[in-house]
């Protein structure tokens, strides 16, 4: 009866170990990864993957004036007023 108590415990240990949960392992990004995903555009872009805006590609996208929380353009600065189409 002993060695069955002992068997049971034995097997009943071994069954908890190997099916404990193993942690998570996340995969970290190469170095390859991260440009293919930091490239936003034609420009050179930086080490942590925003557009350079030194270079001439870069500053297209900055010529334009600040916007609403919409999206729209906020016509209250002059950089929007004149791109706006005129009625006519």
């Amino acid at each position: 009866m002993k060695q069955l108590l002992t068997a049971i415990l034995v097997l009943l240990l071994s069954a908890s170990v190997t099916l404990a949960q193993t942690p998570a392992h996340t995969k970290a990004k190469s170095k390859t990864e991260k440009a293919a995903t930091g490239t936003s555009g034609s420009g050179p872009v930086k080490k942590d993957g925003t557009p350079d805006k030194r270079f001439k590609a870069n500053k297209t996208a900055a010529t334009q004036g600040p916007k609403k929380k919409d999206g729209t353009p906020d016509m209250r600065y002059k950089a929007n007023k004149g791109t706006a189409k005129k009625k006519s």
